[in-house]
């Protein structure tokens, strides 16, 4: 299995709510070890 990394760096008072829902619904649909989006 492939292992990819992607790093976005978004300026710290920029709020990311997309990145929050994505980060929520990644378990659901099977992926798991995902530490940060």
């Amino acid at each position: 299995m492939a292992r990819v990394v992607v790093d976005v760096m978004l300026k710290p008072e920029i709020l990311d709510p997309q990145g929050q829902a994505v980060q929520r619904a990644l378990p659901r649909l099977g992926f798991e070890g995902i530490a940060d989006v």
